[in-house]
């Protein structure tokens, strides 16, 4: 068994610690059909304590994922393997649902369209270096054709 833990302080009103436990399940898959597909257990445990701000409190959840990978890797690799999966929730799904408020969209005949142009639009502003989406998107609403010229496009 290898283990790796890692700790965000204080990021978003929460402190978040992870720990990372690979496991060999060889022995125990040992003379069954799996035996060649699963070369490793991941466990990861998360202890977060959230910040209510209303109180001013700390509220504590545990919670506990596995995973199977098809080879046994060192646990800090496997930590930063997950982590950077949930990349495309972060930067991609999250921005279309806050900054664009996709899930609050009536559209119901091809919504997959609309998707595709929000996705569309956030990756012109990523390319112009925008950092706050929503402020951008509000400029460029005022400003008008002007703005949108300010645009690099390619």
């Amino acid at each position: 068994m290898d283990q790796h833990t890692t700790r965000d302080k204080n990021r978003r009103s929460r402190d978040e610690t992870r720990l990372v436990e690979v496991f060999d399940p060889h022995a125990a898959l040992a003379g069954t059909e799996w035996v060649d597909l699963v070369g490793a257990i991941i466990r990861v445990s998360r202890t977060t304590h959230k910040r209510i701000t209303a109180t001013g409190l700390w509220t504590t959840t545990r919670e506990v994922a596995y995973f199977v990978g098809e080879y046994l890797l060192p646990a800090a690799l496997c930590a930063r393997a997950i982590r950077h999966h949930w990349a495309i929730e972060n930067r991609l799904h999250y921005v279309r649902d806050v900054s664009f408020r996709e899930d609050d969209s009536r559209i119901r005949c091809k919504a997959g369209i609309f998707a595709r142009l929000r996705s569309f639009a956030a990756n012109i502003l990523r390319f112009n270096n925008v950092q706050n989406i929503s402020a951008a998107r509000y400029r460029f609403a005022i400003g008008g054709p002007d703005a949108l010229a300010s645009l690099r496009l390619m």
